[in-house]
């Protein structure tokens, strides 16, 4: 049985650097619907970064 490892990295910091690389893989891509699916997962790496962020903030309070 192999083992597994734990990251390195928390999820924000890995969804942060997959954002970061599908940006500049946008960059060298042609205008057209390639790009554009590159940049929306872009888009979706750094929401998901963000609401993984505050999902583990301190201060998150239940709804009343």
């Amino acid at each position: 049985m192999t083992e597994r490892r734990r990251p390195t990295h928390s999820l924000e910091e890995r969804l942060a650097a997959e954002a970061i690389r599908l940006r500049e893989q946008a960059k060298g891509t042609p205008p057209g619907i390639a790009r554009e699916e590159l940049l929306r997962k872009a888009r979706q790496a750094e929401t998901g970064s963000h609401m993984s962020e505050w999902l583990r903030s301190p201060g998150l309070l239940p709804p009343k």
